[in-house]
C-alpha cells in the first residue's frame, strides 16, 4: 500500500464529489488549491455543470477517464454511497474532509471485494 506523499506525488486526477461553483464553499478553495498545484481536477455535483473551467458529472460513474482519488465534499452518512462508487470505478484512495467518516466505508475488507 502507497503513503500519502507517494499518492500525492503519482496522481493526476482528482474527482471531487460535491464540488461546488460558490467561491465560499471549501470544497472549491481546496479544489483551486489543488488545480494550481498541477492536478486535474473533475467535478462530481448533480447541480452543476462546470467548476473551475472542468465539466461536472453527475456520478463517479460518469467521469469517462481514470480517477486516481476521490475527495469527499458530503456529510458523513452519505460517505458509504460514495466509497462503493469509488470501488466501481476502480478507485481506491478516497479521502474525506476533516469531521466526515464512515466506519462502513472505510474497511479495508470492503475495498478488496471490487
Amino acid at each position: 500500500m502507497q503513503g500519502i506523499p507517494e499518492l500525492l506525488r503519482s496522481a493526476k486526477t482528482i474527482a471531487v464529489v460535491d464540488l461546488s461553483s460558490n467561491r465560499k464553499r471549501p470544497s472549491y478553495s481546496v479544489s483551486e488549491y489543488m488545480q494550481r498545484a498541477g492536478y486535474r481536477i473533475v467535478p462530481v455535483n448533480r447541480g452543476e455543470t462546470q467548476v473551475l473551467g472542468e465539466r461536472a458529472y453527475a456520478s463517479l460513474e460518469a467521469v469517462p477517464e481514470r480517477i486516481d482519488i476521490v475527495d469527499v465534499f458530503r456529510r458523513s452518512e452519505f460517505v458509504a454511497e460514495i466509497v462503493e462508487s469509488a470501488i466501481r470505478v476502480g478507485t481506491r484512495p478516497v479521502w474525506m474532509q476533516e469531521g466526515v467518516s464512515d466506519a462502513s466505508g472505510g474497511r479495508p475488507e470492503r475495498a478488496r471485494r471490487a
